[in-house]
């Protein structure tokens, strides 16, 4: 399967200086223009692909060379971007930021698989000449990397635009000025979702009118073809998983929604916080903030359902926030609310982040998915899991990397119930393995 799509990544000098303004504001601007654009994220990040989601009306998806290998990141693109005139891949953190410090899985490190023009945001606050200094370094520190333009954010009066324009050695494809009106509020975990905030939305009026999009379309165009395997032709549907997905629990990869579908599961959605438990064979809870909807959620109309389920031994699954959801409780701000109370464990709130970076590890304990299998993923959490006085812990997954729940140990688990840190990446072998496990407990 070839691909040759334009595609153009959006990367930042730093976190913070206007990427994803950028990149949602350019998806949204050729969106008006009439053409289908498929948003990416670099890495793992679950926040600015809601963003993207709601400026291109179509499923943003992650690449992260660390979870996905390389090949991996192809197949992902290639697959997503069927059906699409454009490609907008906005990076993360800096151009060459990098899992510990290094290269591998940064954005220069995916725009070199992908053979993509990068783009490279400079918030211009406070500066005029240096800012040809930092951009020389960054076109010049990587020869590999085709850093092609520049976009100033933050930018002030038109002399303040004239005075780095007429110096810019390499072009200039827009000036974003400072507008507060712009401004997406943030929470613990980043910036608040797309549904919350429409602010976003009328990022790609101002690009459409501060950069040049036809320049940047040109640029888009300036990339090789790729080729991928597609995927081996899919189980029909043999199971049915229930999906949590709203405010509390909406921190999902695409990726794995797609694996699980392709394993032979049929995915239907609900809310726990408003909805009763839809009929079906497994429960997956995934990431997201349980501690912003404690009313609603110890209230919640499918908890009686849901401990029934868990009686029957039905697997159930809570990731991260799922994890928080499926425990006794969660203390925020000295109030404690009950919760689900399917794990035996409490989760109180922190001020600071008590887990965050990649994760890989090895399933070692449980029935859920085979055991040697290696698991690869994500945590970030400001919550901290205590297991219940007396009870005997039980985990299926031991970590070399990452913090997990306690000691590098993650996946508690009772009978079919299990609940972890880790935003897993499914691979084909432990969704077919998911998949399986569910089939055994149906029988």
């Amino acid at each position: 399967m070839n691909c040759t799509i334009p595609r153009i990544v959006i990367a930042g000098t730093g976190s913070g200086c206007g990427k994803t303004t950028v990149a949602s504001g350019l998806v949204a601007a050729l969106r008006a223009r009439g053409m289908c654009v498929q948003a990416f994220k670099v890495g793992p990040d679950y926040i600015d692909p809601s963003h993207h989601r709601v400026s291109s009306g179509r499923p943003a998806r992650n690449l992260d060379p660390f979870m996905m290998g390389e090949a991996g990141v192809i197949d992902t693109f290639v697959r997503a971007s069927k059906g699409a005139d454009i490609a907008v891949i906005e990076g993360v953190m800096g151009l060459f930021d990098g899992v510990d410090g290094g290269d591998f899985s940064s954005t220069a490190h995916v725009a070199r698989i992908l053979d993509a023009p990068v783009l490279l945001v400079v918030q211009v606050r406070g500066m005029s000449r240096s800012v040809h200094a930092m951009v020389h370094g960054f076109v010049s520190f990587d020869p590999a990397v085709r850093v092609e333009g520049f976009i100033c954010t933050m930018g002030g009066s038109e002399r303040h635009e004239q005075m780095i324009r007429s110096h810019a050695q390499i072009p200039c494809y827009g000036w974003v000025p400072r507008r507060d009106d712009l401004v997406v509020d943030s929470r613990h975990l980043g910036l608040v979702m797309a549904e919350e905030d429409g602010r976003m939305q009328r990022h790609g009026l101002v690009i459409e009118e501060c950069c040049d999009i036809e320049g940047l379309i040109s640029c888009a165009k300036q990339t090789s073809a790729l080729s991928a395997q597609p995927l081996a032709q899919g189980s029909n549907q043999r199971v049915r998983i229930g999906v949590a997905l709203d405010a509390a629990f909406c921190f999902y990869y695409e990726d794995n929604f797609d694996m699980l579908r392709h394993s032979g599961a049929e995915l239907v959605f609900f809310s726990p916080m408003t909805d009763a438990l839809p009929e079906a064979d497994a429960y997956y809870f995934g990431g997201g903030y349980p501690e912003l909807h404690l009313d609603r959620l110890t209230d919640a109309p499918c908890i009686d359902a849901l401990h029934r389920s868990a009686e029957d031994g039905k697997i159930i699954l809570g990731e991260c926030g799922g994890l928080m959801w499926l425990s006794e409780s969660i203390t925020s701000d000295e109030k404690t609310v009950q919760m689900a109370g399917l794990l035996p464990a409490s989760c109180e709130m922190e001020k600071k982040f008590v887990g965050l970076g990649y994760v890989q590890g090895e399933v070692t304990g449980g029935s859920i998915f085979s055991r040697g299998s290696t698991i690869l993923g994500h945590e970030f959490h400001y919550s901290r899991t205590s297991i219940d006085p007396g009870f005997d812990a039980r985990f299926a997954y031991t970590l070399s990397r990452g913090k997990g729940i306690c000691d590098g140990m993650d996946g508690l688990y009772e009978e079919g119930v299990i609940g972890y840190y880790t935003h897993m990446y499914l691979t084909p072998s432990l969704a077919q393995s998911l998949i399986r496990s569910i089939e055994f407990q149906v029988k």
